[in-house]
């Protein structure tokens, strides 16, 4: 996505157009060139194979006739310049300005097969040599298909890794009915649907664009787009997002968000940063390639001048040529790629968005997890079952003003309030210059009197009087207790909140447990509270009363002791203990993915999908690692196989097998990044 203006739509037809195109060593090949090469390429190579000599030798099926020599010439002229030049445009480009690379390697392989082909060429017809001098235009025409091959089946296998992110940008469709003022609907490209209009979406069709549904109900499919199995019931005030599949139900839907601001486009926007970036692993690959880069050309240097006299020229060449063309390590070029081209595309396709590829390689060596509360291990809802005024001011002007206030936060606790409101149909007042006070509440106007909401803790620091006993009973049974208080420091009321576990959290504390990770939890609320959720969740360990700051604190001091941290949280107020850990998870999403603190975002709020982010780590972490040693690993054997260490035991390669080989390791690679697959 290159303008922040650009549609949906308009995202879909680019990746469509660019969708045959790949990035390789910093440059763009286009596939459908780099095919139509190989099959050029591929019919010129026929008459070579059939004319020119095996290594000197002559195979049953070729033929010679006057001329034909001539004809092996000007085809592999044109093999050179025209299959080899993805080969030495990139080499070329490179010269002087980057470090060696695979690129350099094929480009090497191919301009010594062709220069000491061309010169043998001359040496038989216009020089008077005593002996033939044997050229290498077969393994030369061989070697260029097979690179091409190689090349095109490679490119594949990145488009394929990368396919889920093309479906997801073609879960939109076209067009959005959208309704006009006299009730009437007309179609609408969704290039031209905007924020605030109202759209009709019916029974089977796709969701437009993310939104607020404002009249029907319905069951929508959301498994394409966050990786929610089940069908989510949607009514009047949820959410839906665009690419979703809508039920039975017919659903009237306010618009809030398109093109960049939709939920697609940052998924995609994020994704594609993900498999931009470059890992430590990926720079070990390009170290490793560096250094093979300059092992082949000193065991080739050190294969020719041995074979130059121990046998002569044309062997000493053909060994040299061999070295080279074995030692390409273009498959440790796409190693990592890949398989992080796979990984995230896994990931985001099971409501796991990874911002930071870093975090799949540091995943492994997590020891400690440190989670919020609320929202991670408690349920995002809580439920008012309490209200105790203390002064003149009744259970409905109480709850009125509190809800005044929490109507300006997005917080859990603010959820439960507003929804007893609404279930007693509490009138509320206007609140003014409303603020949030970091790690504690609230504070606002009502009627020019300042009123704050916030905790027991912050009435202790402050020095404000209250029934400390009467909250001690009620902490004791897990209840989050919040305090009304007015400016003058005089304490108004109070009201309790009913914490309730996620039926997943369990599960999750007792896998990180088998893991041998030490699970944490972190709360700004009462000690009393998070202890009685500790107990629920077999005795893990338990920090409470804990400002923003004093998370990342405590993020600090477990590192300080060697811990590698893992910090989940809900990627505002838990913002800086996210950046300081070594691994930060927003938790809970919908259409809030822009979380710039974290370095994965779990589009569910489901605690058990950061087990699925830790499986899908050490697999892919065993895939790079498994794939560095079929990049690079085979070159231990190979490459003196190709220089002739093994020759008295006729153990020797040809520079034709040698490409195979080269070749060959490349599929290997390309083949086992796309078995990855994440297992729950």
């Amino acid at each position: 996505m290159k303008h922040d203006d650009m549609k949906m739509h308009d995202m879909h037809d680019m990746d469509h157009d660019h969708g045959d195109m790949m990035m390789h060593g910093g440059h763009m090949m286009h596939m459908g060139n780099l095919k139509q090469k190989f099959w050029v390429s591929l019919v010129a190579t026929i008459p070579i194979i059939i004319l020119s000599p095996f290594m000197g030798i002559k195979l049953p099926f070729q033929t010679t006739f006057p001329g034909s020599d001539w004809l092996v010439l000007l085809l592999a002229t044109f093999l050179f310049f025209y299959g080899g030049a993805p080969f030495l445009k990139r080499c070329k480009e490179r010269i002087g300005r980057e470090e060696p690379s695979d690129d350099d390697v094929d480009c090497m392989g191919i301009t010594v097969s062709y220069g000491y082909s061309l010169y043998a060429f001359i040496a038989n017809h216009f020089l008077a040599t005593q002996t033939h001098v044997m050229d290498f235009f077969w393994e030369l025409a061989t070697l260029i298909v097979i690179m091409l091959l190689g090349h095109w089946i490679e490119m594949n296998a990145v488009m394929s890794a990368g396919s889920p992110m093309e479906k997801m940008a073609a879960l939109l469709p076209g067009q959005a009915q959208v309704l006009v003022q006299d009730g009437q609907q007309h179609a609408v490209d969704l290039k031209d649907l905007q924020e605030g209009q109202t759209v009709l979406v019916a029974a089977g069709e796709k969701v437009p664009a993310d939104g607020l549904v404002v009249n029907g109900q319905s069951q929508v499919n959301e498994s394409l787009v966050t990786g929610e199995a089940k069908a989510v019931a949607k009514k009047t005030g949820d959410q839906v997002i665009g690419g979703t599949v809508n039920g039975d139900g017919t659903l009237t839907v306010k618009v809030t968000g398109t093109g960049e601001s939709g939920y697609l486009a940052q998924v995609m926007k994020l994704i594609k940063q993900a498999q931009q970036e470059k890992s430590k692993v990926e720079g070990l690959a390009d170290k490793v390639a560096k250094y093979l880069f300059y092992a082949a050309l000193v065991a080739g240097i050190i294969a020719f001048i041995s074979w130059f006299f121990l046998a002569d020229l044309n062997t000493a060449f053909e060994r040299m040529v061999t070295v080279f063309i074995i030692a390409c390590p273009h498959a440790l070029g796409l190693a990592i790629p890949l398989v992080v081209a796979r990984s995230t595309a896994i990931a985001a396709t099971n409501g796991l968005l990874i911002r930071n590829r870093q975090a799949i390689e540091v995943a492994d060596q997590i020891t400690m997890v440190l989670m919020d509360k609320t929202g991670t291990l408690t349920q995002g809802a809580f439920k008012v079952n309490a209200v105790q005024p203390t002064g003149e001011m009744s259970k409905t002007q109480l709850m009125a003003y509190m809800g005044a206030l929490e109507r300006h936060s997005s917080h859990p606790l603010a959820t439960g309030i507003l929804a007893y409101n609404d279930a007693e149909k509490i009138t509320m007042s206007q609140a003014e210059n409303v603020q949030t006070i970091q790690g504690i509440g609230l504070t606002g106007a009502i009627e020019g009197q300042t009123y704050q909401i916030v905790t027991a803790d912050y009435l202790q620091e402050k020095q404000i009087a209250f029934d400390t006993a009467a909250f001690e009973t009620l902490a004791a049974k897990g209840n989050s207790i919040s305090y009304l208080n007015s400016r003058s420091n005089c304490l108004r009321d109070w009201s309790r909140k009913g914490v309730q576990l996620k039926p997943e959290a369990l599960t999750f504390i007792k896998a990180l447990k088998k893991r041998h990770i030490q699970p944490v939890m972190l709360t700004g609320d009462n000690q009393q509270v998070a202890e009685k959720v500790a107990q629920q969740l077999v005795g893990m360990t338990v920090q409470a009363n804990l400002k923003p700051e004093d998370k990342e604190a405590l993020v600090q001091d477990y590192q300080a002791k060697g811990e590698v941290v893992l910090m989940v949280g809900d990627g505002v107020n838990d913002a800086p203990s996210l950046t300081r850990a070594d691994i930060g998870i927003a938790i809970g999403a919908g259409t809030d993915v822009a979380i710039d603190s974290a370095d994965v975002i779990l589009v569910k709020s489901n605690p058990n999908d950061i087990m699925h982010f830790l499986n899908l780590a050490h697999a892919t972490s065993r895939k790079m690692t498994q794939n560095l040693w079929w990049g690079a690993g085979y070159n231990i054997l190979a490459i003196p196989l190709a220089g002739g260490l093994f020759a008295a035991w006729g153990l020797i390669l040809s520079p034709a097998i040698g490409a195979i080989l080269m070749s060959l390791s490349t599929i290997v690679v390309a083949i086992n990044a796309m078995t990855l697959k994440l297992k729950n």
